[in-house]
């Protein structure tokens, strides 16, 4: 992965790290999956995988990425390609792939105005929204199905980073809640 962060981030250059950031960890993990715990089933109908998951991660990123080209981003009609969630090195190439995507945005300013297709019962919606929004969208969707990943691989005995699948908002709070706890015994009242 190509860090961003040596530059002065613009607002959407940070959104794009934090999404780099969860994804560097999630193609660490990818990287150090065999085979058959990646497509293990989990659940008391084995209808969880950590390929799945996986999967699902990739599809959204390249729903966003796809769209930003007609404007109009569609998670509704994903690709699901199955290989992708039977085969670990095809889902870390294309996290890679996904990552250099992303690390091309900053700096360019894909159209502002996005729409959103958001189908309801038998109607579509087109909503406005941003790549910010999505963006955004994206480092949530992307770290709750870390954390459901991160449940998973303990099942059957992965130790993951304790970092990992926890969002950022949370890293810079228990950061934060460090420094407080530092400077209480440092400087005491």
């Amino acid at each position: 992965m190509s860090s961003i962060r040596n530059r002065e981030l613009s607002p959407q250059a940070e959104l794009i790290e934090e999404n780099l950031l969860a994804l560097s960890q999630l193609k660490a993990f990818v990287d150090a999956l065999t085979p058959e715990h990646y497509r293990q089933d989990f659940g008391h109908d084995g209808r969880h995988t950590l390929g799945k998951h996986i999967r699902h991660i990739i599809d959204h990123y390249d729903a966003l990425l796809g769209g930003l080209d007609a404007d109009v981003i569609d998670y509704e009609h994903r690709r699901r390609d199955e290989r992708l969630e039977r085969w670990p090195q095809q889902a870390a190439h294309r996290l890679t792939d996904i990552e250099t995507a992303l690390t091309a945005l900053v700096g360019r300013c894909p159209t502002d105005r996005l729409s959103l297709s958001y189908p309801t019962g038998d109607d579509v919606q087109v909503l406005e929204t941003s790549l910010a929004r999505e963006l955004t969208f994206l480092t949530s969707h992307t770290i709750h199905h870390m954390a459901i990943l991160g449940v998973l691989a303990e099942q059957i005995g992965i130790a993951l980073p304790k970092a990992f699948g926890v969002h950022p908002s949370t890293l810079r709070h228990w950061q934060r809640e460090s420094f407080d706890n530092v400077a209480a015994v440092a400087w005491p009242a």
